[in-house]
């Protein structure tokens, strides 16, 4: 059966702001960095383009043993072979994604309130995309930041996992741990940075201290 990982990071690919190259060299680069959940996230390229690039990343994540996440595009996700889809609220329901992809893909949910929380549990979803908690750039049709006390009500409100996002790096991780996140969606803190790695490892050392 599916289940979603015991992990802290989850990487999310943004090729307009890497400065590590292209998705395959930032998600090659994530993986050597431990990340276990990656989620190919593309807004800009044909489907043509995702196709192509989802057929490598796709089959590094399996070699590394991660978990591959295709964002909104179920037939991409189905096509590579995807281990999990994420949706957001105005993309298909996960009710009918899932008569798409059968019972054993996972499928993530955008959420930013109780209502669209319980919704998108009715409708059998595996996990939740919480937020944004802050303030972000990257994903400017996210609507307004819910704050770390919007993540805490909703993960008060549902059994599902929490993957919060939106806004978080080094300095903040640790906040969105206490406040009942599973683990934490990272964007720009992860591809903009100079070394991934390194990045990777600060944050890390944040979360053991905190």
């Amino acid at each position: 059966m599916r289940s979603f990982p015991e992990t802290d990071i989850y990487g999310i690919t943004c090729e307009k702001i890497s400065r590590a190259g292209d998705n395959i060299e930032v998600v090659r680069q994530m993986l050597a960095a431990g990340i276990k959940i990656i989620q190919y996230r593309e807004k800009e390229k044909t489907k043509k383009e995702k196709f192509r690039q989802c057929e490598i990343i796709g089959k590094m994540c399996k070699e590394a043993g991660a978990l591959f996440i295709v964002n909104d595009d179920v037939d991409v996700a189905l096509l590579t072979g995807a281990g999990g889809v994420h949706l957001g609220q105005s993309d298909l329901p996960a009710d009918a994604v899932r008569r798409l992809a059968g019972p054993e893909m996972i499928i993530g949910v955008s959420v930013s309130s109780r209502e669209e929380a319980g919704e998108a549990r009715r409708r059998g979803a595996d996990y939740l995309g919480v937020g944004p908690v802050f303030p972000t750039g990257t994903k400017p049709d996210s609507g307004e930041a819910i704050g770390l006390e919007g993540l805490a009500d909703i993960a008060l409100s549902t059994p599902l996992p929490v993957v919060a996002i939106g806004g978080i790096n080094s300095e903040n991780i640790a906040l969105v741990f206490r406040k009942g996140a599973k683990c934490a969606a990272m964007i720009s803190a992860l591809v903009s940075a100079d070394d991934i790695a390194a990045e990777v490892g600060k944050i890390r050392r944040c979360l053991s201290k905190a």
